[in-house]
């Protein structure tokens, strides 16, 4: 086996080529005998029949290759914004990350949402300019494009010769002979001994300047540019060796007790789940018994992987520092924490928020039961889905990024679950806030044995807030026990409001309270507790919260006039243009639910020469007409009857 592990993750818009870079280490590292080629669908780490037959990337894919005796962990990440969730939960097991970014397309809309997560982890980077053979390519200015958008602190290693065809070369300009003047100055920022020679003008050793520069990148001070064209198999070995020579060796401690997250699940034919993990500390044995701290259960392992282009090696161990893929962990989900947190393990980033929510059907009534069952599988993969199954109203709702990732989920689920499912049309996430100051109040006492009575003082909260809750009452009023109930309540009563949306930005003060010595107990307060907060957002009423985004668009000057119109027609507001050859950016914020398909709409305008960029903003007020008011699902609080039944597993 190897002496070092390097774990990284390459990371790209779609259409950038990173998938044929990973093609490309597998085939030098001797791994496979020929490049596979992603229209062709016979990549090493596109294997879903969906990526397959899309030529997308829609699911992380895992592989490890051996280069100069250093083992590679490698995590290749899906490309198109819809998945971004899978890049948010690679970040976690990678210790380094290759972006990479066409010399054409520049960088574009998903590169600044990547580069923004591996900046929040600060993960070291090496940009990797590629496709300098196509027509248009310019790696100069997309050089600068990454100074100015991204980071100018950069340590340029290559310059292209013959760019923009087929014979495009690079050749190095950080070496004994030559050192590019521009890293050096930007290495002095982070060196007081270079800062030194370079004031004096001093010669400064090329092993000496590498060296802290090997240091800046591992800090993520600096970060190296190199170029290439995957296509032709150029600059590869040289990206190869900057993985090895630049980027940080894995690290942790096998003597320590088991600490391990899980960023990925995937499926076998013949072993089913396939749990990848990356050990922190301490090592898992292959028939192991090991804890779910997370979940709170004890699962055992039957089988411990790794995966070597697209064959297995089953190496009954994983120790600190590696990733594998475990088999037998049936209940084990995405995020979960094996053995016992670590400091080492990061914590949660949100790249993109799902702003959409949809109900899928069944088109036979009798997958009813299996779709629900496979959705939940699928949840339980990716988090984000927060699947939710309205078992009175027979519904199954998910959220989502996008109109492709709905497209991809329906092909899951016909290809893996042998379901034909079909997608309503989706809709923005609202939200409800308190519209005044009121109270709520509940007395539940009948049918004994029952006792809670409670009065709310209920708030707006200030926009972002969420949910703030507590007691003004004595433990002589109610005793601690049930109001610790309440409080474990109130999350779940707020999930719907009187408008069907989910309640927050509210501030609940529990003001009034009784118990009852012979007919009080714990459940008595969790059913009253929704009776009275809703009691008291029907006396106050309710105001519509819905998604806004930021967005930032690039385009031709000419534009101009159209896209700020079209803006304004969607309800959205925009700073003044900045304008620079012959170009402009324009930032500012607009309602998810007036342009949804506006990046279609623009590209189109545009003929594919705007770019936009969005991301989550915030949720503000509408009126119920620019919003959607949804009926309440399930049995109300307000329906007191049927609902004090219902708790009461009265009503069937």
């Amino acid at each position: 086996m190897s002496k070092t592990i390097r774990n990284i993750g390459i990371f790209a818009h779609a259409d950038a080529g990173k998938t044929t870079v990973t093609e490309n280490f597998l085939f030098a590292s001797g791994k496979t005998k020929s490049l596979g080629k992603v229209d062709d669908g016979t990549t090493q780490t596109d294997y879903l029949n969906v990526e397959k037959a899309r030529g997308i990337s829609v699911k992380s894919s895992y592989t490890s290759f051996i280069w100069k005796d250093t083992l590679i962990n490698l995590i290749d990440t899906p490309g198109h914004v819809d998945f971004t969730a899978e890049v948010e939960r690679s970040l976690k097991a990678v210790d380094a990350a290759i972006l990479v970014i066409s010399a054409a397309e520049g960088v574009q809309a998903h590169t600044e949402t990547i580069w923004n997560g591996l900046k929040k982890r600060n993960i070291p980077v090496i940009f990797f300019i590629n496709k300098i053979d196509r027509a248009g390519a310019d790696y100069q200015l997309v050089t600068e494009e990454i100074e100015k958008e991204l980071t100018d602190s950069l340590a340029v290693i290559h310059k292209v010769i013959n760019e923009g065809n087929n014979d495009a070369s690079i050749h190095s300009i950080w070496n004994t002979e030559t050192m590019n003047n521009k890293t050096i100055e930007n290495l002095s920022e982070y060196n007081d001994e270079i800062l030194e020679l370079y004031l004096d003008e001093k010669q400064i050793d090329f092993k000496l300047a590498d060296n802290y520069l090997q240091y800046a990148i591992k800090n993520a001070n600096i970060y190296p540019v190199l170029t290439g064209s995957a296509k032709n198999s150029v600059g590869i070995y040289e990206l190869l060796d900057a993985v090895i020579h630049y980027f940080p060796k894995s690290s942790g401690k096998q003597d320590k007790d088991l600490s391990a997250i899980v960023f990925g699940i995937s499926h076998d034919k013949k072993m089913g789940k396939i749990v990848h993990i990356k050990v922190f500390n301490g090592k898992i044995n292959n028939r192991e018994v090991i804890y779910n701290h997370t979940q709170k259960i004890e699962e055992k392992i039957t089988q411990i992987r790794k995966t070597f282009a697209g064959s297995f090696i089953d190496t009954g161990i994983v120790s600190a520092g590696d990733i594998a893929g475990l088999c037998g962990l049936k209940d084990t989900q995405t995020g979960d924490i094996l053995g016992q947190p670590s400091e080492h393990i990061p914590e949660d980033i949100t790249l993109k928020t799902p702003l959409l929510t949809v109900q899928v059907k069944s088109l036979q009534e009798k997958d009813y039961a299996d779709l629900a069952y496979a959705l939940q599988e699928l949840s339980k993969e990716d988090p984000s889905l927060n699947f939710e199954w309205l078992k009175d109203e027979k519904e199954l709702h998910v959220k989502i990024m996008g109109w492709i990732q709905m497209q991809i989920i329906e092909s899951i689920l016909k290809d893996r679950f042998n379901i034909k499912a079909k997608f309503e049309n989706p809709t923005g996430i609202y939200k409800e806030t308190p519209s005044k100051t009121g109270e709520g109040f509940v007395k539940y006492w009948m049918p004994k044995p029952c006792w809670a009575i409670m009065k709310f003082k209920i708030e707006p909260g200030e926009r972002g807030s969420g949910i703030d809750y507590h007691s003004a009452i004595s433990v002589d009023d109610v005793h601690q026990k049930y109001q610790n109930e309440v409080e474990r309540t109130i999350p779940e009563a707020l999930k719907q409001g009187i408008k069907g949306w989910e309640v927050t930005d509210i501030k609940i003060t529990l003001i009034e309270g009784e118990d009852h010595q012979v007919h009080s107990n714990p459940g008595d307060f969790v059913v009253a507790a929704p009776m009275g907060i809703m009691e008291g957002l029907k006396n106050i009423g309710t105001t519509l919260l819905e998604p806004i985004i930021s967005f930032k668009i690039s385009a031709p000057e000419e534009l101009l006039g159209k896209i700020t119109s079209d803006i304004t027609k969607m309800r959205g507001k925009f700073e003044s243009p900045k304008t620079e050859n012959g170009k402009f950016v324009l930032i500012g914020t607009m309602p998810l639910a007036t342009s949804l398909d506006y990046p279609v709409k623009l590209s189109s305008r545009s003929g594919g020469k705007a770019k936009i960029s969005t991301k989550f903003h915030s949720y503000q007020t509408c009126s119920d007409e620019e919003g959607q008011i949804r009926e309440y699902k399930g049995i109300s609080p307000l329906n007191t009857a049927k609902y004090i039944l219902k708790a009461r597993k009265a009503l069937q």
